[in-house]
């Protein structure tokens, strides 16, 4: 089993915590965290391109020179994508780029990127995430103690407003609940610290009751 140290916002090791095998231990599957990144990223793309075909293209009634004599190659319209101003070949048109993917296969991909970033030592756990001040001084003095850089996700159960507050002005840091990560705030951070209640919270979520 995982166990971690839980330490304080000023960097004591206060006491340890020992997590679930089923969630931060499991089999690391890239293919499978490839597939759930790859679903997430697609449904957040609008799809509203478009560009027009040589048959949308205003003009083009009229062949631009007759068929022979010219010594010119044969032109059958001013719409051909050949044209400067003609229609495109093979345009992109409004799609949606949602793919499905089983609630099973979703939840094992997150264990698997969970379990991934523990074995890259990218998970660190604190007793609380709420500073004593709501200042943003505090928190950046906290994440120092803690030796955190780059960019750090913040998780809790509920995220307290004086951890919003001394949090959100720091360029690099993310916050979430536990019940909306997904794998690719898992995988797009360098850190994630977890509160207590964030990573059990996480745990009750992605453990085999309910899947």
């Amino acid at each position: 089993m995982p166990q971690l140290a839980v330490r304080n916002l000023q960097g004591e090791e206060v006491d340890t915590i020992v997590l679930s095998d089923d969630v931060f231990a499991a089999p690391i599957c890239g293919p499978l965290m490839h597939q759930a990144v790859t679903r997430i990223q697609g449904a957040q793309r609008a799809g509203t391109h478009k560009a027009k075909t040589r048959s949308e293209v205003s003009g083009g009634g009229a062949k631009p020179w007759r068929q022979k004599g010219t010594g010119r190659a044969r032109q059958g319209s001013r719409t051909s994508p050949l044209w400067k101003g003609g229609g495109v070949a093979f345009p992109p048109t409004p799609r949606s780029y949602e793919t499905r993917m089983p609630k099973r296969m979703r939840r094992q991909a997150a264990r698997s990127a969970l379990s991934s970033r523990i074995v890259d030592n990218g998970i660190v756990v604190v007793s609380s995430l709420a500073p004593d001040e709501p200042r943003t001084r505090y928190m950046v003095s906290a994440l120092g103690s803690l030796g955190i850089d780059g960019k750090v996700l913040l998780v809790d159960d509920h995220i307290a407003e004086a951890t919003q507050r001394a949090a959100r002005n720091i360029p690099t840091v993310t916050m979430k609940p536990a019940s909306t990560l997904n794998i690719v705030d898992v995988l797009n951070h360098r850190t994630l610290v977890f509160s207590v209640d964030g990573i059990r919270a996480v745990e009750r979520l992605l453990s085999d009751a309910n899947v």
